[in-house]
């Protein structure tokens, strides 16, 4: 459950907007550390939870000091 919170959180880094109209979770905090890197690295998954969490979990190494923490706070 935590995982697909944390999907949710990052793939609505890009549109925070849409997050309160839809319901999503993930705090601020969360979508501004890895709103960078999901832009940079998966921008063609934008709009697809899954896709952007699965895009970021492959470019791990890659991913700011701030994304990579976040996706440490959960678990991952």
């Amino acid at each position: 459950m935590t995982k697909l919170m944390f999907a949710v959180a990052v793939s609505l880094t890009v549109l925070p907007s849409l997050a309160l109209a839809q319901g999503h979770m993930g705090t601020p905090q969360e979508q501004k550390a890895c709103a960078p890197d999901a832009k940079r690295f998966c921008r063609s998954q934008l709009g697809d939870d899954f896709a952007v969490q699965n895009c970021l979990t492959q470019n791990r190494q890659k991913l700011s000091k701030r994304c990579s923490a976040v996706f440490q706070s959960h678990g991952m």
